[in-house]
């Protein structure tokens, strides 16, 4: 029978998706005295290193859901991509947190655009895209440049594509709907900045958030957080504020993490939604008080959660495959931890590829323009590179 008490240390997280996420949410959830258990395919997935046990199945089996349920005292999920109708099934049984009702929204980017649009929230204009006729329509009202996205399965810049005028529709449709999916066309926003904000919510309606992060991206894929980010408090603020809405108007309980785009005109909109961990919230690991991993464990097991607090300025550097590609697997760790202030998180990932995140550095430093300079600094010492 489910219920909503707080769970004492020994009981059980299970965990949909084993991933870094779902490795880092373990090993905080175990610092805590909380045992879990995970459901992914892969043997080797890198949760699968640190937990108790996992359930190695598809994430859309009915039995591996009900399996996880009957061995977890609650679950959660470590990114969106998932069997939403499994995680419900598991619902049934033990509380799911965030809900299926949220994992449904936020997978699916019409219908998140369209909860957000129905709660006041500002997002760039956006159409469904159900025909070529459709998207030459949507040219005209949108006008150039747009951006052509599949509604599923879209993450680190896969499914989008940007359509700079009327000639290039007929190939950005050709091959975009040849998925199978749904699409969506966004007008594109000249942003100053890309910035994110992760909220945590109790099941009792507590929130707080963590300060926002400013984020760059290299070639679609998160490169660098900069906490705090470059921007008047009084934004940054307002991005607090505006995460702390969207948890409440999606009845989010765990955490979910707000991408925005700031315009020219100090306008936030925005963008994605993840109801999860969120790489960018990966310089909590030292720079607060709290992680955001924590911070997720306690919501989970019905302990109080934090206001997080920033301890100095921040900055996380993602590392990807290339890095192991360029030094034949053996990247310059000693080199890269000679600087002061620097924490490496690497993933237990077996196989590197381009792209693909294989751990991050943590920075901390007395100043944003240091701890950005060391950031790079040890990254390209571990690439045994010069600094970019």
């Amino acid at each position: 029978m489910k219920s909503n008490s707080t769970l004492k240390p020994g009981s059980t997280i299970g965990i949909i998706g084993g991933g870094q996420l779902g490795r880092m949410l373990a090993i905080a959830a175990r610092q805590m005295g909380y045992k879990t258990v995970v459901l992914d395919p892969d043997v080797n997935c890198p949760a699968g290193q640190v937990v108790d046990k996992q359930i190695v199945e598809p994430y859309g089996s009915r039995n591996a859901s009900l399996e996880l349920a009957r061995l977890s005292d609650v679950i959660t999920y470590e990114f969106e991509n998932v069997d939403a109708d499994s995680v419900a099934y598991a619902s049934e049984i033990v509380n799911v947190y965030p809900s299926p009702d949220v994992l449904r929204t936020t997978q699916h980017r019409l219908r998140e655009k369209n909860v957000l649009l129905k709660a006041g929230i500002s997002v760039a204009q956006f159409r469904e895209v159900r025909s070529i006729q459709e998207l030459y329509a949507a040219g005209k009202d949108l006008s150039y440049p747009m951006v052509l996205k599949t509604a599923t399965e879209g993450y680190d810049g896969k499914g989008q594509l940007i359509i700079s005028n009327a000639e290039e529709i007929g190939q950005s449709y050709e091959s975009l709907s040849s998925r199978g999916t749904d699409l969506i066309v966004e007008k594109f926003i000249p942003f100053k900045m890309e910035i994110s904000a992760i909220c945590a919510r109790t099941s009792d309606g507590q929130t707080t958030t963590f300060p926002p992060s400013e984020n760059i991206h290299r070639n679609h894929i998160l490169d660098m957080s900069i906490v705090p980010p470059r921007l008047p408090k009084s934004l940054t603020d307002k991005a607090r504020l505006l995460a702390e809405n969207v948890a409440v108007k999606l009845d989010v309980v765990g955490l979910i993490a707000v991408e925005m785009f700031v315009t020219e005109e100090d306008e936030l909109l925005v963008n994605e939604l993840a109801p999860r961990p969120h790489n960018s919230g990966h310089y909590s690991m030292g720079g607060c008080d709290i992680s955001q991993f924590e911070q997720l464990a306690r919501v989970m097991v019905g302990l109080p959660i934090s206001n997080p607090t920033l301890l100095c300025p921040t900055v996380m550097v993602n590392l990807l495959g290339e890095i192991w590609e360029d030094t034949d697997g053996e990247p310059d760790w000693a080199g890269a931890l000679s600087f002061p202030g620097v924490n490496l998180h690497l993933y237990g990932k077996a196989e590197p590829r381009t792209g693909r995140k294989m751990g991050h550095i943590n920075v901390v430093a007395d100043t944003i323009e240091d701890a950005i300079y060391i950031a790079n600094e040890s990254r390209a010492r571990a690439w045994r590179r010069s600094t970019p």
